[in-house]
């Protein structure tokens, strides 16, 4: 029994065979092996064309299958994890209206931000957990304030895995978990959100059906299969924003529990059993892929948009010749505190914790007599680990206090610089895994296939890679402060 797992990212699409007898990759690929193009023709925008990620699924599918280590037609059960928050329009046909419009898109926040104004009279942050901000909910009543026309032709809204699971049998669903990441989940009624639909004018008719999270959205459409060469009889199983999955494959199931991320946008993500919001809204709570009726499973979420993208932005602009080891390790040579230089990553648009402000990206105290690119690079790393530090203590209002954060060996979590420097400046143990989020997903399929009992079992195999414990310094504390000053000064000036 052989389980697809398929990432939905905003640079590529990562998909992996799972053996559900041993929980172990059989095989994996990616698509396309340079970064994914981010459409943004105006300031504050961002779009990616949803038939371009059906088109990468395919061709990573293909590419896996080329390896030639298993037997396309042994996939009993298909996950999807993908870049959360994004809207996905399409008509009768199931064609695309138009581009999706990601999650780092700032062009909702006013929108979200006066429907809160309102909204929040009646407590709907005690009911939803968030504001409706620049969610789903919010990009689609801008899409009807602004593109009536296209408005007029939807049949159906969706999130970004919605459309590949679409693509993948020809049938429209999604569940609580994918619902209440676009802010129309009332936790009280444990409901589709009548009051945020109303406020907007949104027809429940645009709303796909709604499912658990672990269950059969549909099987394989036969001309899909036979161009992936899938069997029929494989099905959709489970579906999940890519930190809630994260979670999962990282076995972060109990209360209190945390994991993190740090790739395009950074997240740490906690587990919680309770209806938990943060009362400015700076971080975001939604449905787990554990919630369901009966039982509360809420994912806390906190959200940093330029990690890795900052990373990757720096590196194309002085160091396109190197790799990103090569990059680390001369970076590492610096002495902590990148002799003065300071760096806030945050130039992907409206920042949730920073109250959907857009103060951008900023690198201040440079020398031109001592600064190298190497104190640049690693300065970038130390900004992202104490942009990190900005949003645990967030969490930690909200009476979340871990000791331990989980993470995946990629991405950001490569660096050794950068995991010292996260589990320093933050003075919390990382524990780090060979996962990533293609298995995660593969595993979820097999929760939602039957093929295991239950969450526990699918992540029986989960093995630590190594554990990077935080050194006692004052050097990070002082570097905090300093970088924390800075934040500050550009916060006051956007209320100027």
């Amino acid at each position: 029994m052989l389980l697809l797992g398929i990432d939905l990212g905003t640079s590529f699409i990562k998909v992996s065979i799972v053996d559900s007898a041993t929980g172990s990759k059989v095989a994996s690929a990616q698509y396309p092996e340079t970064e994914a193009e981010i459409i943004s023709v105006q300031k504050g925008w961002a779009e990616q064309d949803p038939e371009r990620w059906w088109n990468y699924t395919k061709k990573a599918i293909l590419k896996a299958n080329a390896e030639g280590l298993y037997n396309p037609k042994d996939i009993q059960a298909i996950g999807i994890a993908y870049q959360m928050h994004g809207l996905v329009l399409v008509d009768r046909a199931l064609q695309p209206l138009r581009n999706a419009i990601i999650w780092c898109d700032s062009r909702a926040v006013e929108i979200g931000n006066t429907a809160f104004e309102t909204l929040q009279h009646a407590g709907f942050l005690q009911s939803h957990l968030n504001s409706p901000g620049n969610f789903t909910a919010s990009k689609l009543a801008w899409v009807k304030e602004n593109e009536p026309e296209i408005y007029s032709r939807i049949y159906k809204f969706m999130l970004p895995g919605d459309f590949i699971s679409m693509r993948l049998t020809q049938e429209i669903n999604s569940n609580p978990s994918s619902i209440s990441e676009g802010i129309l989940w009332d936790f009280e009624q444990d409901s589709l959100s009548d009051r945020l639909l109303d406020h907007y004018g949104i027809d429940r008719e645009l709303v796909p059906d709604i499912q658990p999270v672990f269950s059969v959205y549909g099987k394989v459409a036969p001309e899909v299969a036979q161009e992936l060469g899938l069997s029929p009889e494989a099905v959709v199983s489970y579906k999940a924003g890519d930190q809630p999955n994260n979670a999962l494959s990282l076995g972060v199931l109990d209360v209190g529990e945390v994991a993190a991320t740090a790739g395009t946008s950074g997240v740490i993500y906690a587990v919680a059993d309770h209806l938990l919001y943060d009362r400015e809204s700076r971080v975001n709570s939604f449905a787990h892929v554990g919630h369901s009726d009966g039982q509360t499973n809420i994912g806390v979420l906190l959200c940093i948009n330029g990690t890795g993208i900052q990373n990757s932005w720096i590196r194309k602009l002085t160091g396109a010749e190197r790799s990103y080891a090569e990059i680390n390790a001369e970076a590492a040579q610096i002495a902590v505190g990148s002799e003065g230089i300071l760096v806030l990553p945050f130039g992907n648009g409206a920042e949730r914790m920073l109250n959907n402000k857009t103060i951008h990206g900023h690198v201040e105290n440079l020398d031109f007599v001592r600064h190298s690119a190497a104190h640049i690079w690693r300065a970038v790393q130390e900004g992202i680990a104490c942009s990190f530090r900005y949003g645990l203590d967030i969490i930690r209002e909200n009476d979340i206090h871990p000791t331990v954060i989980k993470a995946g060996h990629a991405n950001m979590f490569l660096s050794p610089l950068f995991q010292q420097a996260f589990a320093d400046v933050n003075q919390v143990a990382v524990e780090l895994y060979e996962q990533d989020g293609s298995v995660g997903a593969a595993l979820g399929a097999g929760i939602g296939a039957g093929i295991f009992r239950d969450k526990r079992e699918a992540v029986a195999g989960l093995k630590r890679k190594g554990t990077i414990e935080p050194q006692q310094s004052t050097r990070y504390e002082e570097l905090y402060s300093s970088w924390l000053q800075a934040l500050n000064q550009k916060l006051n000036q956007s209320n100027i």
